[in-house]
């Protein structure tokens, strides 16, 4: 994923993506279990928003949809022994990822238009557009080091769908602050994965000294 990353040893590179995508899949658990199930149980501090949820259906649906498509295809789409043995499939996936994230990002800013929230969601929208527009336009020029450092980033955004959802879990979040703080949480959130994103991109050159 990043460039320090790829330059390192096999066995250190396969630990890392190991643990990574371990600690990834259990956010995503975790959040599932504390806050989207309880929208099924109609649990009282989320009752407001259930209801928002079914209004919204239409439009939330294919948004919803494709979020979980870009999300769950990530860790494939990383996984260097697919890519090598069934490089067709990788490319096959990664268009889908493409669409799947053109289709939530302008699902999203429907669903958020006329409400507080859509700063948040717009620029959130912009960055995961933009970071997967680079990500196509490398990988059709070849440019294989830089495709991956912008699918990093992508997934970066993508992941945002899960980890701020850790907020859900700060009942302040719901019941007194409300739909302002929520697209703050979400702009810093998106921002704060770029960054540690490219803090990996470039770690190597930020941990050593030049000849």
């Amino acid at each position: 994923m990043a460039a320090s990353i790829l330059l390192a040893p096999s066995s250190g590179r396969s630990r890392f993506k190991t643990v990574l995508w371990i600690s990834l899949g259990l956010t995503v658990l975790f959040v599932f279990i504390t806050s989207e199930v309880f929208l099924v149980t109609d649990y009282p501090m989320y009752h407001a928003y259930r209801l928002q949820v079914i209004a919204d259906r239409r439009l939330l649906i294919p948004h919803t949809s494709c979020g979980v498509i870009a999300l769950l295809a990530g860790p494939m789409q990383f996984s260097s022994r697919l890519r090598q043995r069934h490089l067709k499939f990788h490319r096959i996936l990664g268009c889908i990822y493409v669409v799947s994230v053109f289709v939530g990002a302008f699902t999203g800013i429907a669903l958020a238009a006329g409400r507080p929230g859509l700063p948040g969601t717009s620029m959130q929208a912009a960055a995961w557009i933009v970071c997967t527009t680079a990500a196509f336009i490398t990988a059709r020029n070849r440019q294989i080091v830089q495709h991956r450092q912008w699918m990093a980033r992508s997934y970066a955004v993508t992941f945002t769908f899960a980890s701020s959802r850790v907020l859900n879990l700060w009942p302040r979040y719901w019941s007194h602050l409300g739909d302002t703080f929520a697209a703050v949480g979400v702009i810093a959130f998106t921002l704060a994965s770029l960054l540690l994103v490219d803090l990996g991109l470039n770690w190597r050159e930020l941990t050593s000294r030049g000849a």
